[in-house]
């Protein structure tokens, strides 16, 4: 990753967002040849001078402190993600890069127990690059034969994407795309010395014109919580709910699991899927 391209075109995205008066300047003339914000109005909203701004949007800035990344994370009106990303492109810039670590990070037996033991809610431990480590037979039911697959394509953006049996399970598959390119990007900015991750964008932009459009976008965000609407060929449709768990001590997985509101009938699509699934699967990865 080119770091100072990339922190220039990040901030020159979340300048593009927003207008003089969303900031509550005005007088710089109406006359305006791109959208957005100028950079001498976000350095006056910042509080910083134009050139030192202009320096730091074109990663001439190696030494810039945290208050001043924090005050145009401010005036650029970032959500904690943009604001938490705006910090690692400009560390990375710094010279202070993440670990080029490549291998994927070993699930802890505790954790895969705990996948076995969610017989009827779908789980599975995801890492960086968005890579699946380690998933219960509930979840495999719901999305696809994991096991079947080799090691390096249990990839949930090269599922989502290069995969059209896993993207028919999802009805609205722009919101799941949409989502799994801001977890890419958030963990491509903590690790841009990483080359799995070039190599994987690669692959990504070179097989989906949709994941090249998303990408471009540069959004940003966390593994958290949400909502999925899904179709599944033996059970119909059903809505579900994501939850994002970090396992203590390692904050490179997430443990994600999918509920479904009590007593709906997307709740019990689940129980007859949590049948279908072999009393004997276990978590693999």
């Amino acid at each position: 990753m080119d770091r100072r391209a990339e922190l220039g075109a990040f901030l020159r995205s979340r300048r593009a967002r927003l207008k003089p008066e969303d900031v509550g300047l005005s007088g710089f003339g109406s006359r305006r040849r791109v959208p957005g914000l100028r950079r001498e109005e976000l350095a006056q909203t910042a509080g910083v001078s134009v050139d030192y701004y202009v320096r730091f949007e074109q990663g001439r800035g190696e030494n810039v402190s945290d208050s001043v990344i924090d005050a145009v994370a401010t005036a650029l009106r970032l959500t904690a993600a943009e604001r938490a990303h705006l910090h690692d492109l400009a560390r990375a810039v710094g010279g202070r890069p993440g670990a080029a670590r490549t291998a994927r990070p070993e699930v802890r037996a505790g954790v895969r127990r705990l996948l076995e033991a969610l017989t009827d809610v779908p789980a599975y431990v995801v890492g960086r690059r968005t890579d699946i480590l380690a998933w219960n037979g509930l979840y495999a039911e719901l999305l696809t034969d994991l096991a079947a697959l080799p090691a390096d394509r249990r990839n949930t953006a090269l599922l989502t994407f290069l995969d059209a049996g896993v993207r028919a399970r999802y009805i609205d598959w722009e919101t799941k795309a949409r989502n799994v390119v801001a977890y890419l990007r958030m963990d491509h900015g903590r690790h841009p010395d990483d080359p799995a991750f070039d190599r994987l964008i690669a692959e990504l932009s070179d097989g989906s014109a949709e994941f090249r459009r998303m990408w471009a976008a540069r959004e940003v965000d966390e593994r958290t919580h949400g909502t999925y609407r899904m179709r599944h060929p033996a059970v119909g449709e059903l809505t579900v709910r994501y939850e994002g768990l970090r396992p203590a001590g390692d904050p490179e997985t997430t443990l994600i699991a999918y509920t479904a509101e009590p007593g709906s009938p997307s709740e019990a699509a689940l129980r007859r899927l949590a049948r279908r699934t072999a009393p004997t699967g276990s978590p693999v990865g």
